[in-house]
């Protein structure tokens, strides 16, 4: 019997239960959360194939892989525990300390001959995947640059207004650059987001690096979070999860001697896209969706760029309706 324990049952958390009970080789999923009664909610929800969990988590010797979809820090122990008892452990959080905290389980994870997979969500996680599909099609890649929009939630919202508070960081010619924000840039996404105004940050930049070998310049920038109406608030007219949020990667190098890009796109709620992308992660560790092939051996720390083949990976996330598509037009003279 395939077991995963997912924590978290929050926006994304319930999103990703979703997915691994609907998920061909899952027999089981344990939901923990620190409210036992969002837990009980969700396992009902979930239906038969899903159960609670105590919290804190235990007994994570019992399950195949653990997924945990708590944002940031309070991530760090479960993903500290699931490698200590010999688990591979799959991380939803985006802000840079955590990640970089993920990481930094590379050796433990090495010892134990456990994968950590950090930051399987919209941005980090998506996007790592895409731009290394991008990297694959050029001869040479040596810029990517990744924009963001949109929340998956409350929590979402005000780690995302950390990550805009956090020094802005950039890696341009090899090297790490702190970056003055001098202001926001209009970035284009797919319909109906449209324009955005996103000011550049430093979550996440590092998987970006990692995910295009070579790389010479990499860059992250996000959009301003939603401000909630107090008005709508009152009249429950307005969810902080249920908007759209939109993503896009932009990819520079070389094909002969031809200056290219590539520019993917992908348009989705962020609590179901990052829902989806952590239980695609999380099954896969646990030995499900064998036809996802594994690009670097599941063993230390890693980003979902360097970790997995993106063709099966993106195939499996449009199999479930999270869907990516290239940006195409035409020279204007």
């Amino acid at each position: 019997m395939t077991r995963v324990l997912l924590v978290g049952a929050g926006a994304v958390g319930a999103r990703a239960g979703r997915q691994l009970v609907d998920t061909e080789g899952v027999d089981d999923v344990l939901v923990a959360d620190r409210t036992p009664e969002r837990a009980q909610a969700l396992a009902r929800a979930l239906g038969p194939s899903a159960h609670v969990a105590p919290w804190p988590p235990s007994g994570l010797d019992e399950v195949d892989a653990v997924a945990t979809a708590l944002p940031g820090a309070p991530s760090l122990p479960v993903a500290r525990a699931a490698v200590s008892a010999g688990r591979p452990v799959a991380v939803v959080g985006d802000e840079e300390p955590a990640l970089a905290a993920a990481l930094a389980l590379d050796g433990a994870a090495r010892d134990a001959r456990v994968a950590v997979v950090a930051g399987c969500a919209l941005v980090p996680g998506l996007s790592e995947v895409l731009a290394r599909h991008a990297s694959d099609a050029l001869e040479a890649a040596d810029e990517v640059h990744v924009a963001r929009a949109g929340v998956a939630g409350k929590e979402c919202i005000a780690a995302l207004r950390r990550i805009r508070r956090d020094k802005a960081l950039e890696w341009h010619d090899g090297e790490w650059r702190s970056e003055r924000r001098v202001g926001p840039q209009l970035v284009w996404f797919p319909d109906p987001v449209g324009a955005r105004e996103c000011e550049i940050a430093a979550a996440g930049v590092s998987l970006m690096r990692d995910a295009v070998p070579g790389t010479l310049r990499a860059t992250v920038r996000v959009a301003e979070p939603p401000v909630r109406s107090p008005v709508l608030a009152v009249l429950g007219r307005q969810q902080l999860d249920d908007g759209w949020g939109a993503l896009r990667v932009e990819v520079w190098g070389w094909r002969g001697q031809a200056r290219e890009s590539i520019v993917y796109g992908a348009i989705e709620r962020p609590a179901v896209a990052a829902g989806t992308v952590l239980a695609v992660t999380a099954a896969r560790l646990a030995g499900a969706l064998p036809e996802i092939a594994f690009r670097a051996e599941p063993i230390g720390a890693h980003g979902l760029g360097t970790l997995v083949e993106p063709a099966p990976f993106l195939a499996e996330l449009a199999r479930r309706g999270v869907k990516a598509a290239a940006f195409e037009g035409t020279a204007a003279a």
